[in-house]
């Protein structure tokens, strides 16, 4: 079953977080995930959700998104995007 990592973001440091933006796209595509939202004009319809930058990944499924999320290729990334921005995401299994 396909799986998504849902995220909203708030940089920082806009000029590091594209050093993140590179390697976390390099680690994604090691583990056969992909973009199907990164940083778009966001819209609150409704709720207090306040969106920043809403990216949306699409993995195979929840495991291998795990694989990824705890991967030696986007441990790197991960700390960068630790320090330069304040994120929340969730692991979501869909269709």
């Amino acid at each position: 079953m396909a799986a998504y990592v849902i995220a909203n973001i708030e940089v920082k440091d806009p000029e590091a977080y594209e050093v993140y933006k590179l390697l976390a796209a390099r680690a994604l595509a090691r583990y056969g995930g992909r973009f199907l939202v990164r940083g778009g004009a966001a819209e609150k319809l409704e709720g207090d959700w306040q969106p920043r930058r809403v990216v949306l990944l699409e993995f195979e499924s929840a495991a291998r998104a795990k694989e990824w999320w705890n991967s030696p290729e986007y441990a790197p990334a991960k700390e960068i995007r630790e320090r330069t921005a304040r994120s929340e995401l969730v692991l979501v299994e869909g269709i």
